[in-house]
């Protein structure tokens, strides 16, 4: 296995700010919205806006033996605008992300994979989240229908690989963990840690 995932804690090392005081400020199934008054680095008094995420977000690039992959395209809400991105969804913090990548890509594309390599960990947004993302690679596939949630109208597209790669360079992925999975696992099928 060519890379190990560390995980969501925290570290060690010394942390220069000082939290004073938490309070909710919001609250949903999938976020918290904190409202914090901390001491800075440079000792001053400020506050910090914190989003905590209850889901790992997971991504998935399924590979073919022929080299090809497959996107998903939705409306993002938040974004006001149409994305292409990889399978991606989220799993309960504190639950297996992998059985999490599974879910998503049957539920988004139908597809079954039979091997499953790790491929990166990542912290999306972190000046103003907790989000920690994942993602895998899905390979020896099979196919069935998919099963989208009630909330989503996606559609779904395979492409050669290498053209999902161009994608990105171009701009017309813009998703970070997309962007992000593409060109590591673009890297590893360049010098070989990879194969299809």
């Amino acid at each position: 296995m060519p890379f190990q995932f560390k995980g969501r804690e925290p570290d060690q090392s010394h942390n220069p700010w000082q939290t004073l005081s938490t309070r909710n400020a919001y609250e949903n199934p999938w976020i918290r919205v904190e409202h914090r008054e901390v001491i800075n680095p440079s000792g001053g008094a400020g506050i910090y806006g914190l989003i905590h995420f209850k889901n790992t977000a997971v991504g998935v690039i399924p590979l073919d033996r022929e080299g090809n992959t497959w996107l998903v395209g939705q409306y993002r809400y938040a974004m006001e605008r149409y994305s292409w991105e990889i399978p991606e969804g989220g799993g309960l913090v504190g639950t297996d992300p992998l059985e999490a990548a599974r879910r998503e890509l049957l539920e988004e594309t139908g597809i079954s994979a039979g091997r499953w390599t790790p491929l990166l960990e990542m912290h999306i947004s972190n000046s103003v989240t907790d989000e920690y993302g994942l993602a895998y690679v899905a390979q020896d596939l099979t196919f069935g229908e998919s099963q989208p949630e009630e909330t989503e109208d996606l559609q779904v597209k395979k492409l050669p690989f290498q053209d999902v790669v161009g994608m990105v360079l171009d701009g017309e992925i813009t998703d970070a963990l997309s962007m992000i999975a593409v060109l590591k696992a673009h890297e590893w099928l360049r010098n070989g840690t990879l194969t299809f």
